[in-house]
């Protein structure tokens, strides 16, 4: 069984499973009571608001309480993202050295996990094997890439982004920019008395690049070279293959949009981003189509893991998959009578296009679903760190009963 089910009720069973406590006491242990909640979130299943609402309900969460505080950091990477747009794949600010001095390649060694430092390649396994990584790993993933390897933090956030069934932009990019230093007022380092602090034994890293001080490791770090070390002769071949990634997903079951099964028809948009939406109203007119659009993909391929989860939680809800360009689904939805999605940073500026097309074209009505509630008050105006948001917003005062 998946560690991850794309289903609704997967959700809830996750959310009602949630011990606020006990994650305030370790959530930074690998084996802590994390909640799991990401793939949810990210997918539609799940809003802030809902989580919020469901554990304050069980256990009354003040607005300093840790869960309330990492739900915090989700909502400002939301509100960068809202304010930047694609700035975000840029560097924020200067890091410790010009961006020429970082590679765009990743190594092989490190894609195949066999960098003979055991945190390093059971992270890099974890992620292939599950579509997951518990946060601190991830951090241990693009300070080693970003500092020992020169790997541009862009380069790493995209290739993580690929693979995470949680792989949301804003909050992968701009983690991945917060421990490269160019989100951040200094660079994130770790150590191996840090894995051994937070991991289980098997993650331990003795006798390794890793095994120094943090001085070292900050000297590493102001290097423009990236660090060199010998790979224990048993890794030369011990490596695993990458999964496949790709900008269009695979199975019969998507299919080229086909406008006879939404003539005359009130149309429920699907989109990976809102898997878990109510669904429209049924009636003998209307259909629900899960989409996956060409414009939303080219720059960010998908493994097959995180493909099969988005088709999954479709399936649960559509009565068809379709994949294809803006203009191939137009074509198909312009003899539609209505069509109706729900909005989302990830799939807005594709659907706006959408939308515009469909309203030149005449002939059916669009419109946006109901967004879900915000958790957390808006902040018009742009807010260069978290602290400084943190103390403009708060918690919507009828999420507070």
């Amino acid at each position: 069984m998946s560690l991850f089910e794309p289903t609704l009720q997967a959700a809830q069973a996750r959310l009602s499973a949630v011990q606020p406590d006990a994650y305030a006491r370790t959530r930074n242990a690998l084996e802590g009571a994390v909640t799991r909640l990401s793939p949810y979130l990210t997918h539609g299943f799940l809003s802030l608001a809902d989580v919020y609402l469901a554990v304050h309900k069980r256990h009354p969460l003040n607005a300093q309480h840790k869960l309330v505080f990492e739900l915090g950091w989700r909502g400002y990477y939301r509100h960068v993202w809202s304010h930047l747009g694609q700035g975000i794949e840029q560097s924020l600010r200067k890091g410790l050295h010009p961006e020429t001095v970082y590679q765009q390649k990743i190594p092989d060694d490190f894609l195949e996990a066999r960098t003979g430092i055991p945190a390093i390649d059971l992270a890099v396994r974890s992620l292939y094997e599950t579509g997951y990584v518990h946060n601190h790993a991830r951090m241990w993933l693009a300070s080693y890439l970003v500092h020992l390897r020169k790997v541009h933090w862009h380069a790493g956030a995209q290739w993580m982004l690929a693979h995470l069934l949680d792989g949301d932009l804003a909050s992968n990019h701009l983690s991945w920019q917060w421990v490269a230093g160019t989100n951040s007022n200094k660079p994130y380092l770790f150590n191996a008395d840090n894995i051994a602090k937070y991991a289980p034994v098997p993650w331990h890293s003795p006798g390794t690049v890793l095994d120094t001080s943090y001085e070292i490791m900050h000297q590493y770090a102001l290097s423009a070279e990236a660090i060199k070390y010998d790979l224990p002769p048993s890794y030369a071949s011990a490596g695993m293959g990458q999964p496949d990634t790709g900008v269009k997903p695979l199975g019969m079951e998507w299919q080229k949009p086909d406008a006879t099964v939404v003539t005359g028809r009130d149309v429920w948009l699907v989109h990976p981003w809102s898997l878990g939406t109510p669904l429209h109203v049924k009636t003998t007119n209307s259909i629900c189509i899960g989409i996956g659009l060409i414009e939303c993909h080219s720059n960010t391929p998908w493994s097959t893991r995180r493909w099969n989860f988005v088709r999954e939680g479709m399936q649960t809800q559509a009565e068809q998959l379709w994949w294809g360009s803006v203009q191939e689904v137009v074509a198909s939805l312009s003899t539609a009578r209505s069509v109706q999605w729900q909005s989302e940073p990830h799939v807005n500026g594709a659907m706006t296009e959408l939308q515009n097309r469909l309203e030149r074209n005449g002939g059916c009505t669009t419109a946006l679903a109901l967004d879900a509630p915000e958790l957390f008050k808006p902040v018009p105006a742009y807010c260069a760190s978290f602290a400084q948001w943190w103390k403009k917003t708060g918690i919507q005062l009828e999420f507070n009963a």
